[in-house]
């Protein structure tokens, strides 16, 4: 499900509201340094047709004229959303796209949140995690404890380390919110002791503001990929509830 548009929607998240998504990526092709066997917008093999990344003078047309249209229209926008087709801090331009996405949106939609949806693989850069450190949702990814099964589950093309994602989390001081895929598969399962046990722990390392569990939603390019239930979800995660963790569950 690839975004063709460098601004589009809004449409209705199920973790964000409205949201008017922004897709700093190819508008006809995928790029990203993770390869997940969930992601709804496919292999990366798949995606590579387009390699054409936008600056940030494009981003600041489309947005404006979008935002225009949107308030013209009496249109609702509870978010303005990097996500799109891959990994959005992955565009050379994504820290001066980050201010001119806050700049517009004070101007259009003073109320709506801006909101980074990210593998996290990037923190580590100054210049990203300062445009990170702007934006009102940070939300970043870490689906598993170790390194072994996150080779199973976002399958990271490059040099990938858990121990290092969490160092540079820390820099947060628990000010970004946590995203965390629940799924079951022949070779990864969320909810084996093995697996929820260290993840929560890490959780409780890093002390984020908020946890955002959900599970699978659309068609997945791997097979055999099973959904958790809320109830489910909710289930696995009580312990952290009950220490007083805040946790958003969307299946």
């Amino acid at each position: 499900m690839l975004r063709e548009e460098l601004v589009f929607g809004p449409i209705h998240s199920r973790r964000l509201g409205a949201s008017l998504g922004i897709n700093l990526l190819p508008t006809k092709g995928k790029l990203c340094n993770f390869d997940c066997i969930y992601c709804e917008c496919g292999w990366n093999k798949d995606g590579r047709v387009d390699e054409k990344l936008p600056a940030a003078e494009d981003l600041r047309k489309a947005l404006t004229a979008k935002l225009e249209d949107c308030k013209a229209a009496d249109i609702a926008i509870d978010s303005i959303t990097f996500s799109g087709d891959g990994e959005p801090t992955l565009n050379p331009d994504f820290p001066r796209i980050v201010d001119i996405a806050l700049e517009l949106r004070d101007r259009y939609y003073p109320a709506a949140k801006v909101s980074v949806l990210s593998n996290a693989t990037r923190i580590g850069r100054e210049d990203i995690f300062q445009a990170l450190r702007k934006v009102d949702n940070p939300i970043l990814k870490l689906d598993a404890p170790t390194d072994e099964l996150v080779r199973r589950i976002n399958q990271p093309q490059g040099t990938y380390h858990v121990a290092e994602i969490v160092e540079n989390l820390k820099k947060f001081n628990g000010d970004f919110v946590l995203q965390t895929m629940f799924l079951k598969s022949p070779y990864f399962d969320s909810s084996d002791p093995e697996v929820l046990g260290p993840w929560m722990d890490l959780v409780r390392e890093l002390r984020p503001r908020e946890v955002m569990v959900y599970t699978l939603d659309r068609k997945a390019p791997a097979q055999h990929l099973e959904k958790f239930s809320e109830e489910e979800m909710e289930e696995l995660v009580k312990p952290l509830m009950d220490e007083g963790f805040k946790i958003q569950i969307r299946s």
